[in-house]
């Protein structure tokens, strides 16, 4: 490569494979800020402070498995799907195959959702749709494991109806954000 020339997809200014940027942690500003609040929340009045710290530790312990799951799930996309692959099964030319992941995802996924956003951030850097993006938040709004307890409550018809117009709300929610993005519309 020649002084003043881009380098092409897939190199780096070396001219050799494109490396990932280093990692850095985002947070440690407000890591400093909330541990000067923990210090001073101790001064101030120490039975509230451990109350707080016990509350955080609930939820932390509540977190961590489900940041697990995804740090896996990361991990596994990351290893063996390439860019490629997403955008393939993802990305603009997905076609129903990218819609019907989406929503199995979102039904199938778990925990909260802030534990989702990494990886999500992933996959849009990597060429997914925001479409399908917006589609899988919304499918998780339909718990397969509370559907049972739905059907004992509301009978099989009105769990089947709303599981069915949560999907449709969904993907029309999705289509929506991508022809809003300027995208064109998927036609199967």
């Amino acid at each position: 490569m020649t002084k003043g020339q881009r380098p092409q997809s897939g190199q780096g200014a070396s001219g050799g494979k494109k490396q990932p940027p280093p990692f850095r942690f985002k947070g440690l500003k407000l890591l400093g800020i909330v541990l000067l609040l923990y210090l001073l929340a101790f001064v101030l009045s120490p039975e509230k402070a451990a109350k707080s710290v016990q509350a955080f530790a609930h939820v932390l312990g509540t977190l961590v498995p489900i940041l697990l799951v995804v740090w896996v799930l990361t991990a596994f996309i990351n290893r063996f799907l390439s860019p490629e692959d997403l955008a393939r099964h993802l990305g603009e030319d997905s076609g129903l195959r990218g819609w019907v992941i989406a929503l199995a995802a979102g039904v199938i996924s778990h925990g909260p959702m802030y534990a989702w956003y990494p990886m999500i951030q992933d996959l849009r850097e990597q060429g997914a749709r925001d479409g399908l993006i917006i589609a899988f938040f919304y499918a998780r709004a339909v718990k397969v494991a509370l559907l049972p307890m739905m059907v004992v409550y509301f009978g099989l018809t009105f769990t089947v109806s709303l599981t069915i117009l949560t999907l449709l709300a969904a993907w029309a929610q999705g289509v929506v954000a991508d022809r809003l993005a300027g995208r064109r519309p998927v036609r199967e």
